[in-house]
């Protein structure tokens, strides 16, 4: 996918951070949508389906929290990456993203090439996720990501976003040993300060859903899936 096939909608209710961080990606080639508030951002992302979408979280009418639930609501999005761009760095803020269903964080101000380098590297998973095959099946266990549903021996197991990508990251490439920090880069991105428990965490509940067997920690290194 070529960057002039890319669209990004670029939400803030501040008119110079549209006008500036717009010009910035439009010199890359991007396609740039803006709205200047959760209402409006919701209704242009279910019109124009952009690959990415820059969300500020602090906004009249619906701020970023409740867009970025919404929007993740529409099923034709669900393979759009979101991320935060706030001026806010508090935990509570990020944690709130991310169980809205965000996919990164970014704080501003960040300098022009930094964000492009950010967008890039944001859009590279977009990437990733689409040589991926869409339907996995190990044994009895069945993952659809373009569905975003999981069954094992044909029943329906309900996972929470981070713990969907997580499986799927670990059962992309069974028996490889998955460093923690690649997955901290891949399903919480690269930028974010989240905790080694984060991880066990997610694990534990998976293995909980999943089968115990099917996850082997590997000491000191990460994990893997074992088919």
């Amino acid at each position: 996918m070529n960057e002039k096939d890319i669209k990004i909608l670029l939400v803030d209710d501040e008119p110079d951070i549209l006008e500036i961080v717009g010009y910035n990606l439009s010199n890359e080639g991007y396609q740039i949508i803006t709205a200047n508030n959760g209402v409006k951002a919701v209704k242009k992302a279910k019109k124009e389906k952009p690959q990415l979408i820059i969300l500020d979280v602090m906004m009249p009418e619906m701020d970023g929290i409740e867009a970025c639930e919404n929007i993740r609501k529409i099923p034709e999005l669900n393979n759009t990456i979101i991320t935060f761009l706030t001026a806010r760095g508090e935990d509570y803020s990020q944690v709130a993203g991310f169980d809205a269903g965000a996919d990164d964080y970014i704080t501003k101000p960040i300098k022009p090439k930094l964000l492009i380098s950010k967008v890039k590297s944001l859009l590279r998973r977009l990437k990733e996720e689409e040589v991926e095959e869409p339907v996995v099946k190990i044994g009895h266990l069945v993952i659809d990501r373009e569905a975003y549903k999981v069954t094992l021996n044909n029943e329906d197991i309900v996972l929470p976003r981070k713990e969907f990508e997580l499986l799927s990251l670990l059962t992309s490439k069974p028996g490889k040993v998955f460093k923690r920090e690649e997955i901290l880069d891949k399903v919480w991105g690269n930028e974010v300060v989240v905790g080694g428990r984060t991880i066990d965490v997610h694990i534990r509940k998976l293995r909980e859903k999943i089968g115990n067997h099917s996850f082997k920690t590997v000491k000191g290194v990460g994990y893997k899936f074992k088919d």
